[in-house]
């Protein structure tokens, strides 16, 4: 009975869509549409076999006679032009000596196969377990990407959670946390930095008299007038109500620190629109550098311009005051 089976070219190419057929010269006489579209850019039909592939396992064949000795059993070869395909293959022989008909497949690189070739689905038989990999390749891919999804969303939460716990909500600005971490950091690096401590003048009279939404407004101006000064590295943070530290790496001339606050206090001094009124304030300053320090610490440096402050502050306010350098517990030196 099985010598009446015979298939037309269309069930051929349903049931073995990447088949191949030779004729007994060696050239191939017709290709199964999935096989076909691996190699879009030539006909296949017409060409040697052997020009077309490369068989690398059991034997090296020479012509088609060599390949068919190794009818039924499993052969490794790849396509010769680029991207180099590799498919496993049987090869049986036709009757009469008409040729040989060859199945193919791609094995464990079906995956990069169906990448490179832009196959799907419908380019493989529905009883080829490739369909079933590709389901499962998808679905693991498509796992993937919702993880890398809620794992980027999560890494986007836990930045901003950290940024905003580095931040004080009202101007903008570092909070006394991300000071402190900045301090710590560049102390424990012995890195040259200069410390400006920055408390504002006559700001309780603004909250007694117009409000806090005026404070609130006096209080976003003077972040402004901070964030002017301060260059990308440098930290303006602020550590209390009416307090401010700014931190600028790098830099620990006295006279530019200076120069830098008295802008700043020159800006805080600019009457701050609220409502129908004026809110005027002012500021004073403290000043210290890390080169005054034979190891510079976070306390101590704070602790020292805070006293610079309290110095501007006694000497009329309005004023930056560098703590003294050269022997800083004899006292403050005016700037």
């Amino acid at each position: 009975m099985t010598d009446m089976v015979t298939l037309s070219p269309e069930a051929l190419s349903a049931l073995m869509p990447m088949h191949m057929i030779v004729g007994p010269t060696g050239h191939i006489v017709s290709t199964g549409p999935t096989l076909a579209r691996l190699c879009p850019a030539a006909d296949l039909c017409g060409r040697r076999l052997l020009e077309v592939f490369e068989f690398r396992r059991p034997v090296t064949p020479s012509n088609l006679a060599d390949l068919l000795t190794q009818s039924g059993r499993r052969l490794s070869l790849h396509f010769r032009q680029p991207p180099k395909t590799a498919l496993k293959g049987l090869i049986m022989p036709l009757p009469n000596g008409a040729g040989a008909i060859l199945n193919l497949s791609f094995g464990i690189g079906a995956v990069q196969a169906v990448a490179d070739h832009h196959l799907t689905a419908a380019d493989f038989a529905p009883t080829d377990l490739t369909v079933e990999m590709l389901y499962l390749v998808e679905a693991k891919s498509a796992a993937m990407d919702e993880s890398r999804r809620l794992n980027q969303k999560l890494e986007g939460a836990r930045s901003a959670a950290q940024e905003q716990a580095l931040t004080d909500a009202l101007t903008g600005l570092r909070n006394r946390r991300a000071m402190e971490e900045a301090m710590a950091r560049l102390t424990g690096m012995r890195a040259r930095f200069g410390l400006i401590h920055l408390d504002l003048d006559h700001f309780k009279a603004v909250n007694d008299t117009l409000g806090h939404a005026a404070g609130d407004a006096v209080l976003g101006a003077v972040s402004q007038a901070l964030q002017a000064e301060v260059r990308e590295g440098d930290v303006a943070a602020r550590v209390g109500g009416d307090e401010f530290v700014l931190i600028f790496p790098g830099m620990t001339d006295t006279d530019r620190l200076v120069a830098v606050a008295r802008r700043i206090i020159a800006k805080i001094e600019e009457p701050v629109p609220f409502e129908d009124q004026l809110c005027r304030i002012s500021a004073s300053a403290g000043i210290t550098v890390s080169t005054s320090y034979a190891v510079p610490q976070t306390e101590r440096m704070l602790h020292d311009a805070d006293q610079a402050l309290y110095a501007s502050k006694r000497a009329g306010r309005a004023r930056a005051t560098v703590y003294g350098a050269s022997n800083p517990d004899e006292g403050e030196s005016a700037a």
